[in-house]
C-alpha cells in the first residue's frame, strides 16, 4: 500500500502544472527544417570552435560567442541555405576579445551577442562568476574585439548584493527591441531572493528581463517571466531549467527559448522549447528589490514549440544544449527563418555536438519581423 501511495503522488506530482505540454500556435507558427552538426573537430587560428552559448545573423553573415570565460571570442561564419535546407555553414573569422584596463578584472563567460549593424559593434551578455564575487555584465564590443563599454545594471544583479543572483543564471539572453532603442536581456535563473529555482513540482520561479536604453546604456523597464519546472525527474540528483535566449518580434511580444536539464540521462537529458510571450500587461518591476510577497503582473506565455516532436529527425535523437536563437535569412518561399544553435560545452559533460537547427517562422496576425 505504501509503494501504491508513493507512486500515485509520484503520478500527481509529474501530472501537475510544473510544466506546460500543451501547444498553442494561434499567433506565432514554427516549422522545424533541417538540422546541420558542425564537426567537432572544427578550429580556426588553431581555436576550437564550441561552446557555442549564443547567435545572430546581420548582412548575410553569422556571429557566434563561445562560452569559454580563459578565451571569450566571436566566431563570423558564412552560411548557406537551399531548398530549406542548410547546405554549409563554414566558419571563416575568429575575433578574440580585448580586455582594456577599464574590464580586466571582469569575468567575460559570455552567454549572447547581437550584432548593431547601424553602429557597427556587439553587444554581449557575460554571466560572470557569481561565486568568486565577480559580477554580470552587458558590454559593448568593437568589430576588432576591444571592450568598449558596460551597460549600467541594477544593484540587486550584483555578484555582492542581498538579491543574491545565482552562479550561472545571471545574464543569458538578449534581444534588439523592436523600436531599435534598446537591448531586453533575460536572466536564466531567479534571483535568490526573487524565487526558488524551478522544480520537477511547481514552484514560484520568476526570472528579470529588463530593457537597456542603446545610448545611455541604463535600464529602462523591466517584467517578470514564470519559468516553466523541470521537464524530467533526475536521475543523478541536478536538474535545472532556465531562459537561454530571447528573441523581441512586435513591441512587447517575445520569443522566449526554455532548456531544462535533467542528469543521469547521458545526451538526452535535455529538453528545449520556445514559447510565445506576451508582456504588454506586464508590471514594471524595475525598482522591486525582492518579488517575494509583492504583487504584480508577470508576462503572459504559450508553449508553441518542444523540440521533443522532432528528435527523431535529429542526429542520434540527441536534443542537445540549444542556448542560441536568432532570426535568420528570408527563404525561398518568402517566409522568415528561425536559427538555433546549441552549446556543446566543450563535451565536459556527456556526448555533445555543435547542432544548428533551422526552423520556419510565420506571424499570422500579420505583424511581421524586421531585419
Amino acid at each position: 500500500m505504501k509503494k501504491i501511495s508513493i507512486l500515485c503522488l509520484l503520478s500527481i506530482v509529474l501530472s501537475g502544472c510544473a510544466v506546460t505540454r500543451k501547444i498553442e500556435n494561434d499567433n506565432v507558427e514554427l516549422r522545424f527544417l533541417d538540422e546541420y552538426v558542425l564537426p567537432a573537430e572544427t578550429e580556426i587560428d588553431q581555436t576550437a570552435v564550441g561552446g557555442l552559448s549564443g547567435i545572430d545573423y546581420k548582412n548575410e553573415k553569422l556571429f557566434m560567442v563561445s562560452d569559454d570565460a580563459g578565451n571569450p571570442r566571436i566566431y563570423l561564419a558564412d552560411l548557406i541555405i537551399e531548398d530549406k535546407k542548410i547546405r554549409e555553414i563554414a566558419v571563416d573569422q575568429l575575433i578574440i576579445i580585448k580586455k582594456t584596463e577599464e574590464f580586466r578584472n571582469k569575468v567575460f563567460d559570455l552567454e549572447a551577442i547581437r550584432y548593431d549593424k547601424d553602429r557597427t559593434k556587439f553587444i554581449v551578455t557575460s554571466e560572470g562568476a557569481i561565486d568568486d564575487r565577480k559580477d554580470p555584465g552587458i558590454y559593448e564590443i568593437s568589430i576588432l574585439g576591444h571592450a568598449k563599454k558596460a551597460y549600467t545594471i541594477p544593484d540587486y544583479f550584483n555578484s555582492n548584493s542581498a538579491q543574491k543572483p545565482r552562479n550561472n543564471g545571471v545574464f543569458e539572453g538578449i534581444t534588439e527591441s523592436i523600436d531599435n532603442k534598446g537591448y531586453w536581456v533575460a536572466m536564466e535563473l531567479p534571483l535568490e531572493e526573487d524565487g526558488p529555482k524551478p522544480k520537477i513540482y511547481p514552484s514560484r520561479s520568476h526570472v528579470r528581463i529588463t530593457k537597456y536604453d542603446k545610448e545611455t546604456g541604463k535600464p529602462v523597464k523591466q517584467f517578470a517571466y514564470k519559468l516553466d519546472g523541470v521537464s524530467k525527474l533526475p536521475i543523478n540528483y541536478f536538474a535545472v531549467n532556465g531562459v537561454t535566449e530571447i528573441l523581441e518580434y512586435d513591441q512587447d511580444k517575445f520569443l522566449i527559448l526554455e532548456r531544462s536539464y535533467s542528469a543521469g540521462y547521458g545526451s538526452h537529458g535535455n529538453t528545449v522549447k520556445i514559447f510565445d510571450v506576451d508582456a504588454s500587461k506586464a508590471t514594471n518591476i524595475l525598482d522591486k528589490n525582492e518579488l517575494k510577497g509583492e504583487k504584480y503582473n508577470k508576462a503572459e506565455k504559450k508553449l508553441i514549440f518542444n523540440f521533443k516532436s522532432v528528435k527523431d529527425q535529429l542526429t542520434r535523437e540527441i536534443v542537445d544544449n540549444i542556448e542560441g536563437m536568432c532570426f535568420g535569412p528570408t527563404l525561398e518561399n518568402g517566409e522568415r527563418s528561425l536559427l538555433l544553435v546549441s552549446d556543446n560545452n566543450f563535451n565536459s559533460f556527456a556526448e555533445q555536438i555543435n547542432q544548428f537547427i533551422l526552423m520556419q517562422i510565420k506571424i499570422k496576425d500579420g505583424d511581421s519581423v524586421t531585419d
